[in-house]
């Protein structure tokens, strides 16, 4: 009897609890309609998003041209271009894209462009006192193409123009090499010899760094204000950027001597040995779908040799 009733109050509780959820998610299935209707944006074809009125709205587009007729809180569209007519109380940012501000339009953050152009319809637009415009011109059709077919980053295209960047990067590699190498033999040798000898150790702390040095920028962009988090994000990048030039050279060193050592038993000439390593990093980076793990690659293996140069091992120092 006792386990009768201990039954039937579990079912009634169930019961309840039941009936709070739908209810809940009734609340919030009607709360989300009232928030989309006050917030209108419209894709009249494929290419075009117009915003008419999205005051706390992070527009984000993707291959698509944004058009800001009434406002919008900001703005991000990677591969098209972004036209103010309205108002935008925050940044506006475009990768592979102009911006065009028109002449009654009103951009109170920055506007930051890569591949494109700011091009507004007067000489002094409407912007807000301290505003800043960081643009850099260049690949903006390269950008573009990205867009519309995000599987290209995988497989480029072979043309003479790829052909040309891969020879300019190879020249560009090969001369920072013998430069870094030149300045600091000692620190190139050691990180070479901790590689060869702890591997699993250097792409271990390497990865682990890569993963935490992710989730604190991510953290911070939800947790902190806008300026630190913008801090954190400038200095993670420049840390792994550094870390990518001297790893990348280290690794270029070392394989270049593994090569020479199967052709020669002299001892392998230093400027020889980093051409060889920078022509086969330049390729392996060229071959479609495989350059991703060999970039993952160089990336772990150089966030672990900058996170293990102050361990001190015997065997190290010996070879």
């Amino acid at each position: 009897m006792i386990g009768q009733n201990a039954q039937s109050l579990s079912i009634c509780h169930f019961a309840d609890a039941l009936s709070r959820a739908v209810i809940a998610c009734t609340f919030l299935l009607l709360l989300s309609a009232v928030v989309l209707s006050q917030t209108q944006v419209s894709e009249p074809d494929q290419d075009t998003l117009i915003v008419e009125n999205a005051p706390e709205m992070e527009v984000f587009a993707f291959g698509k041209t944004v058009i800001v007729k009434g406002e919008a809180k900001g703005v991000l569209s990677f591969g098209g271009d972004v036209v103010i007519e309205g108002k935008v109380k925050g940044e506006v940012a475009t990768i592979g894209g102009n911006v065009l501000q028109r002449k009654d339009a009103y951009i109170g953050g920055d506007v930051i462009i890569f591949g494109g152009s700011y091009q507004p319809e007067v000489e002094e637009p409407l912007r807000s006192a301290g505003s800043e415009t960081v643009v850099y011109a260049g690949y903006e059709e390269e950008l573009r193409n990205l867009s519309r077919e995000p599987s290209r980053i995988f497989a480029p295209d072979l043309s003479i123009g790829f052909l040309v960047q891969r020879l300019l990067s190879l020249l560009f590699w090969f001369g920072l090499s013998v430069l870094i190498s030149f300045l600091t033999p000692g620190a190139v040798g050691r990180a070479a010899a901790r590689i060869q000898l702890s591997p699993l150790k250097v792409f271990g702390i390497g990865g682990l760094s890569f993963i935490v040095i992710t989730l604190g920028v991510m953290l911070s962009l939800g947790l902190l204000p806008g300026f630190v988090s913008g801090v954190i994000g400038v200095l993670a990048f420049v840390v792994i950027m550094l870390a990518y030039v001297f790893g990348r050279v280290v690794l270029q060193s070392g394989t270049g001597k593994f090569i020479l050592r199967r052709f020669t038993s002299k001892k392998p000439s230093e400027t020889l040995a980093l051409l060889i390593g920078a022509f086969t990093w330049t390729v392996l980076l060229s071959i479609p779908y495989l350059w991703t793990a060999a970039l993952f690659v160089l990336f772990t293996a150089s966030l672990g040799l900058v996170f293990t140069s102050r361990s001190k091992q015997p065997a190290w120092q010996e070879s």
